[in-house]
């Protein structure tokens, strides 16, 4: 079975389904819908669109191994952390400043 049947089957199992009943909302027959889970029938894109589609994911999702997707999404993860420190930083140097104004007015009525 390859990486792209063995994604669909996931998906199908995910949403609680058979076979049969993922082949008839994709209206195509049990066993050409189980060949492409088995990876026995190539898939042409026209198709897995319509499986992106019915299951709700990007083709994207259905054609990448797990660890690929895993890599991506702590790059993503990474990605919104280091924008999140970088908004951090800007807060404290205005939080540090404010300090500094104070301290300097405090200062100026001695």
């Amino acid at each position: 079975m390859n990486n792209i049947g063995k994604n669909i089957r996931k998906l199908r199992q995910k949403n609680g389904w058979s076979q049969g009943e993922a082949a008839q909302r994709l209206k195509i027959s049990i066993p050409a819908f189980s060949k492409i889970e088995t990876g026995i029938t190539d898939i042409n894109l026209s198709r897995l669109d319509q499986i992106a589609k019915l299951f709700n994911v990007s083709i994207f999702e259905i054609i990448t191994k797990e660890g690929e997707r895993l890599k991506m999404n702590i790059h993503a993860d990474i990605g919104m952390l280091q924008q999140k420190i970088v908004q951090q930083e800007e807060e404290i140097i205005k939080l540090q400043k404010k300090i500094i104004d104070l301290y300097e007015e405090i200062r100026s009525f001695r």
